[in-house]
This record gives C-alpha cells, structure tokens and sequence, in this order.
C-alpha cells in the first residue's frame, strides 16, 4: 500500500509490532459506543475493522455511523478483560488524536450496514452502494474479482486468447427475446445487445484463432428467477479442431478446479457423470438433476398395463421409492398432496409396504394381487418403504411432475447432503423439439449444433429422433455451461433450419455473416459458456444471482438506484424516429 495523507496504514496490517507508533488510518465509522462515559469509535477500512478511543471526551460527539474519517493517534494494547477474539486487531486499540470528518453521513440510515441482508431486496438495491458495505456482500464481490482472475489465467495456461467482441449486434429469431437499441443514424433500423457471442465466436474460428475465450455480458429480455437475470456474465469459450470429449474435458477442468479451489465443499470426481438426456428425463423428470438426491424414478406403466384404476388406464405411470417414511403423519403425507397440487397435478397416490408384507395406502385396493407382488418385487420396496405413483397421458408431463415431486421428497426427507458440490455432463440433446402448444417443430437447444450423423440425419431421419452434439454442465439442479460441436457444414446447417420453417433464402438473409465466411473454409470447431454468476452463486451458498452481482436489476427487472428503465424525452424520441403507442383507454 501506498503511504499518503489518508493513511500510513490499512487496518489489516495493523499488529502489535506497531504498539507506540503514531499512524493514520481512514475509513467508515462501523459504529460509536458508550461504556461507562468513554465513546469507542470503531472503523471499518476495505480490510478490516479497528476499536479506536480518545482523551478529548468531545472527539466523537455528533459523528453519524457510516460518515468516512481520517485519524491519527498511537496504537496501543486493550487491556486484556477487553479483548475481542473475534477481530484480527482484537488486542489493539487506537487512542486518537487527530480526527478529520472527510464525508458525512446522513444520521438516519435506510437500514443498518451489520444486518443489510435481513432488509427487504428492493431496498437493499436502492441503496446498493450502502448495502455492499455489508461484509457478506463484499466478500462475494471480492471472491467474484478472485475467481474472474482464476479464469483468466487458467485460460491463459490453457494457451486460449482473449478477445472483445462487439455489445451493439444484429437481433436474432432464435432463443429469448433481444433487448433491441434504436439507430439514430439509421431510422427504423434497430441494434441488438448479444444474448451471446455465438456467431461472432464462430467466425473467430473462421479468422484462424484456434482457442478463443472472454468473460462476456450478456442480455436476454425475459422474466426474471433466483437463477436467472436481465444482464449476467460468461466465460465464452470456442476451440477449433476438436472432438466433443476435448471441449468436455477443458469443462471438466474449469469447473473442478474452480469449485476446489475456491469451495470447502466435496466436488465431483472427474471424470464427471455423463448421462443421456432421455436418461435424465426418464430416472430424474429434468435435464438438470440434483444428483444429491439419492431418489430415482422408475417407470410402472407396463407393471400395471392392465390396470382398470381410472387416472392410472392408459397413462405414462411413473413410481418414486422412499425407504423408511411409512411411519409419518398423515399430516407429512397430505402436505405431499397439497404440493402436488401446487404444481398443477391431478392428484398423487402413495401405498406403504407393512411389516406383515401388505400394502396400505389410499390407491392399494385398486390394485390387483399380482400389481401388488410385482410392484414390491421389480421396485425393491422393503418394510417401512413408500412407492410414490405420478399418473400422465402426456409422457413429457409425467416426467416433469415426476422430477418436481423427487425434488420435493428429496427436501422434505433431508436426503440432500448440502456439502456436496455434484457435478455431471447431460448430452446427447435431441436437435429438435414439437412445441407443446403449436404442434410445431422448434430446435430443442442451439440451431448452430452438428447433429449426430451430419446432413444425412436431417435427410433420412424422423426430426424427432435426431440428436445433437450438444450437452450441458449440471450442478445441483443447476445449468451451469451449455455447449456444442457447431455444424460447420453451409447445407446441413440450412436443411436445419428448413425443418423448423425457414427457407434458406431466410437463413442466408438472417446469418448473412456466417453464411458468407463459411463459404472461406470453416474448420470443425465447438465451445461452451460456464456462467460466472451461477458458479459464485454456489460457492458463496447464496439464494440467487443478485448477490454475487455488483449492481444488479432486481426481480421485477428495474434497476431501483438508477431508476432504469425511464422514458425518454420528446426531443431524444423525435432524433431516434421513435413514436410511443399510447395504450388504449
């Protein structure tokens, strides 16, 4: 650090080597306390926190919390009944002499600092800048600043370049919606800000880069989740060259030695798990499975393919196991039903294996003799055990209701282990998805991603039994990374894009730019994007991404400090050729 006006030292290298010595040290005013007549000033640095004191019994009279000061005075020993183990400078105090007030505050605070996590979040985001004053919120920007810093020298290591690509970009007709920026030179004619850097990415493998990688923002215009935000950061990366395994194994060591590195959690072993996406679906209802939960479901529809129990004829049936739970409440079992309920199930049945070898439960006597002995046999259930059945017509529903109830069995039996960081690799994504409600073909996840067997797929395969070369990093039910082996090939990419409506006139017009440079020979290239904040947000163990971002929006999408987003002025509209539609009375 270097010495000036406002300080020859910063709190944390405060120790007892300096007893005696007049130093200067400024900072924020964490708080003043009164014992037995004698004010305490306690500061708060960037560092740390030191108890200051002072013969001039009117040194700290008026002094707001929060204002920022200069002081100076000789540091000195507590005595020993007044220590405080808790600080680093715990057996030190500094008995002041000189104070200088260099920016007051206000006396009355929105909320106070020590406890600003308890305070509601819209408020905390107002105040943002008091609320990171907090040390739980400056830590994780601190760690966020340690990790970023990781990154890039594990990329540099790995021998990638990092490049900028461009903020103002072309909208695109796939993934969410763009957040678009009026031209003003170009009237009608609209910028987009990246929800990605896919294409640009692309066309750095075209220009000869072999590895590239940056630590990206990007901008989805969509509702806002714990998991999910307007603008977040991701460390983008693209290799030329490769197989799928090399760009999973460059995965594996970013995220491995990041969580090991910098989280006192147990992480995975690499090679991480890798499982097919319908696997994921059929054993965990999701492609984002929590694999601390020990639960898996199965599939009973061809046990009970004869059933003549009205819900379960004719639907997908699936069952969920859970040992040593038939003793509960009825109580336990009915919050089960009223949470099936939340989520828009019909209902939910349950049986329980007694000691006597019988079943009980509310759906046992629509059971047939033989449904039963199969049931307890091909599902291994024991004495004590619970058989949980989620009934659909709809396969896609079944599983989905399915993997909501073992989540919500998995915490309501405390079978997650919350000091486990599981990591695993869903691949194997199918290329092509029917939209529920349209009926209509869409692309399940990235459009630019090779499919299995290339063009010939596209031209001799049902759509929907195409799969890509795309795969996702999943930790404790969270998508970390997606990537994929980009189809470099102009025709298949355009037969893609056929299948799901676009002729190829529209694609080229689209992705003019990536149409044009492949035209200049394109290598064989793939990439992913780990996302910073959900990386942060797992190892500072915090509810969502908002805490381990500097300023960000809050859940309803407005920034609260700079109230954004705000209107514009007639004049600002008038240059940009911009007319507001008045909503209708």
């Amino acid at each position: 650090m270097k010495v000036n006006k406002y300080h020859t030292h910063q709190i944390k290298d405060i120790d007892e080597k300096l007893v005696g010595e007049i130093i200067t040290v400024s900072g924020w005013v964490e708080n003043i306390r009164d014992h037995g007549g004698v004010l305490f000033l306690d500061l708060r640095d960037n560092t740390d926190i030191l108890q200051t004191v002072s013969n001039d019994d009117d040194m700290f009279k008026g002094i707001a919390k929060e204002s920022v000061v200069k002081l100076s005075g000789k540091v000195r020993k507590r005595d020993e009944e007044t220590y405080n183990n808790k600080l680093k400078t715990g057996k030190l105090e500094l008995l002041v002499d000189e104070l200088e007030i260099l920016g007051k505050s206000k006396s009355e605070l929105p909320f106070e600092i020590i406890t600003s996590k308890n305070t509601k979040e819209d408020v905390r985001l107002k105040y943002r800048y008091l609320d990171m004053r907090n040390k739980k919120v400056k830590d994780n920007l601190l760690l966020r600043s340690e990790v970023l810093h990781f990154l890039r020298n594990k990329m540099y290591d790995n021998e990638f370049t990092e490049v900028q690509t461009p903020i103002l970009t072309a909208s695109s007709p796939e993934g969410a919606r763009d957040f678009v920026v009026p031209s003003r030179l170009f009237k009608g004619k609209f910028y987009a800000l990246p929800q990605a850097p896919q294409i640009y990415k692309e066309l750095l493998m075209v220009g000869g880069f072999e590895k590239y990688f940056q630590i990206a923002p990007c901008f989805r215009d969509e509702d806002a989740r714990a998991d999910r935000t307007l603008e977040f950061y991701q460390l983008d990366l693209e290799m030329s060259f490769i197989e799928e395994d090399d760009i999973l194994n460059v995965g594996e060591e970013i995220f491995y030695d990041t969580f090991t590195k910098f989280s006192n959690k147990k992480v995975s072993p690499r090679p991480f798990r890798r499982i097919k996406y319908t696997d994921a679906m059929e054993d965990y209802g999701t492609d984002k499975p929590d694999l601390r939960n020990p639960l898996i479901i199965k599939d009973a529809s061809i046990v009970l393919k004869n059933t003549t129990f009205g819900p379960f004829k004719g639907s997908n049936i699936k069952v969920i196991v859970v040992d040593n739970i038939g003793q509960n409440s009825n109580s336990w079992f009915n919050e089960i039903v009223d949470y099936a309920s939340s989520i828009g199930m019909p209902g939910i049945g349950y049986i329980t294996l007694m000691e006597d070898g019988s079943l009980k439960g509310p759906i046992d006597k629509f059971l047939s003799e033989t449904e039963r002995e199969s049931l307890i046999k091909d599902f291994d259930m024991k004495t004590n055990s619970v058989m949980f059945f989620i009934a659909n017509k709809n396969k896609k529903l079944a599983q989905k209701f399915a993997g909501l109830i073992r989540n919500e069995l998995g915490r309501k039996c405390e079978l997650i282990d919350n000091d486990r960081l599981e990591l695993c690799i869903i691949n194997d994504f199918p290329m092509f998805e029917r939209d529920e409600n349209t009926k209509k073909l869409e692309f399940c996840h990235n459009p630019f991603s090779l499919p299995h067997g290339g063009i010939k797929d596209y031209e001799e395969k049902d759509p929907e039994d195409i799969l890509a070369y795309q795969f996702d990093f999943v930790c404790n039910g969270n998508e970390m990374a997606s990537g994929a082996i980009r189809n470099h090939d102009l025709d298949s990419l355009a037969k893609g894009f056929e299948i799901v409506g676009y002729t190829r006139e529209e694609v080229e017009k689209r992705f003019k730019s990536i149409f044009t440079a492949f035209k200049y020979g394109c290598p064989p290239h793939g990439g992913m994007a780990p996302g910073i904040d959900r990386i942060l947000m797992l190892i500072q163990d915090e509810p969502n991404l908002r805490e381990v971002q500097a300023f960000p929006t809050a859940a309803s999408g407005q920034d609260l400090m700079m109230g954004s987003p705000s209107t514009l002025t007639d004049e600002q509209l008038e240059e940009l050729g911009i007319e507001i539609k008045k909503d209708e009375e």
